[in-house]
Formats: structure tokens, sequence, C-alpha cells
């Protein structure tokens, strides 16, 4: 692990869940999720598995198309929160495990799909993740990977960074020696690579884009702090009137962008990956 992936613990998603819960999942990832179900087109009653499942974009999309959906993720509180908004919607067909996407608890051969939407984009053992993506899956099944495109092509990062940078001149952001995790397969032919060795073929790639709106520069920083753990280890060392000026910079950037009332899109460029068992 480098110094920022081992703040990508269950512990530290655990803490962020509550607000990934109300900030990431109900925006951009739900319309993602779509978008890569359409790709596919999961059967009523088919067997759906998603791993590193958050709270659930992708589960609960795939469960209100039909799906049996089983979501596995190895923070407790966010499995809670997945099973509390399928309660909430009345989904019976979705159930949640904790479990690790390194070493998955079921049997060989179990679903037609099995998928992750910005879940294995971050493990840090990838390759491995995908070998048990594959072998759950039954031949002939689909495994579909939705993960960051390179860096240049994510706005919300972009945004971020330059904020801390204009605040803090001596912030460097992210090592420069490799890539964070992630974006360890942002690259189109990186990622082709790491499905091939896990012994997918028919493999597709498709660019998409995530469109999220952002009110203001509170918003954008509370997203980021939540999205993943690793936005917080950065910025860690910032002082707590150097995280206001970021947050105020953010906001003169956004009403830039939005040149009006209402809020402003920034786009984050997707992989949608497919490939079959």
């Amino acid at each position: 692990m480098t110094a920022l992936e081992h703040v990508v613990t269950a512990e530290a998603w655990d803490a962020i869940a509550p607000d990934y819960d109300r900030l990431v999942t109900p925006g951009g990832s739900r319309a993602v999720a779509e978008e890569a179900l359409d790709r596919i087109q999961p059967a009523p009653g088919s067997r759906l598995l998603d791993v590193a499942c958050g709270s659930g974009a992708l589960a609960l999309a795939a469960a209100r198309r039909g799906a049996q959906v089983l979501g596995v993720d190895f923070s407790p509180t966010m499995i809670e929160r997945l099973c509390a908004r399928a309660n909430d919607e009345g989904l019976p067909n979705v159930e949640g495990e904790v479990m690790d996407a390194h070493d998955l608890a079921l049997d060989d051969d179990t679903f037609d799909v099995t998928a992750s939407q910005f879940g294995v984009m971050l493990v840090p053992d990838q390759p491995r993740a995908l070998r048990e993506m594959v072998r759950v899956t039954r031949p002939g099944g689909t495994v579909l990977v939705v993960a960051y495109r390179p860096p240049p092509e994510v706005e919300f990062l972009g945004f971020f960074l330059s904020a801390v940078q204009a605040v803090v001149p001596g912030f460097t952001g992210p090592p420069p020696d490799e890539p964070m995790l992630p974006f360890q397969a942002a690259d189109p032919e990186v990622l082709q690579e790491r499905m091939a060795a896990a012994r997918l073929h028919d493999i597709t790639i498709t660019a998409g884009v995530e469109p999220l709106d952002f009110r203001s520069g509170d918003h954008l920083w509370d997203w980021m702090m939540h999205s993943n753990p690793i936005p917080g280890a950065l910025t860690a060392d910032l002082d707590d009137g150097q995280r206001i000026e970021v947050r105020r910079v953010l906001d003169r950037m956004l009403r830039e962008r939005a040149a009006g009332p209402g809020p402003a899109t920034l786009t984050a460029g997707v992989n949608v990956a497919v490939g079959t068992a």
C-alpha cells in the first residue's frame, strides 16, 4: 500500500458511509448505473452480484428492473445503508452482506451478472478482485465494471486540486509516481488487459459521462470528503482557516461555471466495461 492507500479500510469507509449515502449515491452515480444497466440489460429474475456496492446505486437500480440482487461491501455501515434503502423502496429482491472483494465467500458459477460500479476500481489488488468476480459468474454470464477515466477527464478532481493549490501553493496533490487507487485502471487499455487476464472474453469498453451538480463550494468540498477516504487524507494537514478559504475558492469557481442561478454541472469521464465469463 502507498501512504494514501492505507486509509482505504473498512473503518475509513464506515466513517464516511452516512454522508456517502446522502451525497454520492442519489446523484450522478444513479444516472451512471442506469446507463450501465442499459448496456447489459439484465433479465428480470436474473441473479446479480454488486461487488463493493457502497450504499447501492447500482444494486438498487438493478433490483428496480427485477433482478435478484446481492450487494457486498467490506464496510458494515455501507451494507446497513443499502438494506435501509432497499427497505424504504420496498425492494425485497435486494440482500446485503459484509464481504471483501478480494475473497468473496460465494460459490463458483453462481451469478448471471457480476458488477462493480466505482468499487473494484478502489481495491488495492484489483486483478485479484476481478478474478473473484469472474469465478462467481456462471460460464457465459456477464461481468460489468464501471470506473473513472484518467484524471484530466474528471472535472470535480481538477476543481478540487486547483482550489487547494490556490490556497496552499506548496500543496502537491496526489503522489506523482503512481496513480491513486481510483485511477489505477483509468486507461481503457489497462482495464482491458486486466479483464482479459481474469479470463474474460468479448470485452468491450465504452466511454460514458457522470454528470454531477454542485450548488456551492461547501457542497463540492463535502462531496469530495465523503466520496472516498483519500481526499480527506490528502488535505489532512490543512488548518481550519485554509479549509474555509478552499471552500470560498470552490464557490467562486462553481459560480463562474454555472454562469447564472442554479447549480454548476461538472462532468466525470467513466469507462463502462463489459466482458463474458
